[in-house]
């Protein structure tokens, strides 16, 4: 079961907003998230490999489930270090049946889905979990999807049996809505960051936990 509350560090935002990976990593699993997803776009230098494993180690410690954005082989490197790790994967990245060959079994997949066509090829895929999105207009993609909307997500969650993450300028004011359409959890980027500092995300993880426990 995945935790409705599904938080994504995304670097370029962070480093647009002045905040470490690994900083922002412990301010949120001081909060109690139960997932956590690493997100870089750019090319990956060892030193982006060495912040996904510092906070690998910290989604270990504190009992929450590490997820890599598109790399099976650096989720499969950080489970042998003795981690829970995932990956999460994109429709122009591995396919999810090569991905569950270089990963395995026991590491969790997730794969997104942007219309009706794609989530209905998805539901036979290796995947554990499905998302989809943009549920609202985003601006954390420089050249997004079509906006899905919430009927359209109420309308297609029949199509797969899978659990499904709604991702896409979700706010606390419309999660409720996503949740009552169908969601089983929201993944939320630019949402960790309306107050400024540390402080803020602590605070914005709190008022999303809030949601996740009502």
């Amino acid at each position: 079961m995945l935790p409705r509350f599904y938080p994504i560090l995304d670097t370029a935002i962070l480093a647009a907003r002045g905040f470490h990976p690994v900083k922002a990593a412990e301010a949120l699993l001081e909060t109690g998230v139960g997932i956590l997803q690493y997100r870089h776009k750019e090319p990956f230098m060892q030193a982006h490999f060495d912040e996904a494993r510092q906070i690998a180690k910290l989604c270990a410690a504190a009992g929450a489930l590490f997820v890599m954005n598109d790399r099976a082989d650096f989720a499969l490197l950080l489970t042998k270090e003795g981690g829970r790790c995932g990956v999460h994967l994109g429709q122009t990245d591995l396919p999810v049946r090569a991905a569950r060959i270089v990963a395995g079994q026991d590491i969790v997949i997730g794969y997104s889905t942007h219309n009706e066509r794609q989530l209905r090829n998805a539901q036979p895929q290796p995947a554990d979990y499905l998302a989809l999105g943009p549920i609202f207009g985003t601006t954390t993609k420089d050249q997004p999807d079509p906006v899905v909307g919430v009927e359209n997500l109420r309308k297609w969650r029949s199509l797969s049996a899978k659990p499904l993450v709604a991702i896409g300028g979700i706010t606390l004011e419309t999660a409720h809505s996503v949740f009552e359409a169908g969601a089983d959890s929201v993944a939320i980027i630019g949402g960790l960051f309306q107050e400024p500092g540390l402080a803020g995300l602590r605070q914005a993880a709190q008022a999303w936990l809030a949601i996740e426990d009502a």
